[in-house]
């Protein structure tokens, strides 16, 4: 950890967002340090979560998504980085809020390789 604008500052982390999440989501996790990807700009628009789920494990990179059920399914039979299933709020303020909170409580260890839920 590293003295930061006047906090303790984790690693950052490589997040991939998912096609279903708010794309307002990389300014929050890029103004604390993380490297935001967004699946369009990786994969196809037709990319199937299995394949979304892939490329991410083999670059390291943790994904978020809003697809709770099938990247459950999905975690249970394909290595993965890390999954961050975001729960849909009332508004995306509580959404970036509870990401973050979870960014920060959890660190890249309780992240990395886990399911979590934000």
């Amino acid at each position: 950890m590293c003295w930061w604008l006047g906090k303790w500052h984790r690693p950052a982390m490589t997040l991939l967002l998912d096609h279903d999440t708010p794309d307002d989501l990389a300014f929050s996790l890029e103004a604390i340090g993380h490297q935001v990807m967004h699946v369009r700009e990786v994969l196809s628009r037709e990319a199937s979560d299995a394949e979304i789920l892939n490329h991410a494990h083999s670059q390291g990179w943790v994904v978020i998504t809003c697809n709770r059920d099938d990247y459950l399914a999905l975690a249970r039979t394909h290595p993965h980085a890390g999954i961050i299933i975001l729960i849909r709020r009332k508004t995306r303020v509580a959404e970036r809020s509870a990401l973050v909170h979870l960014l920060d409580k959890a660190g890249e260890t309780g992240i990395a390789n886990n399911i979590n839920f934000a």
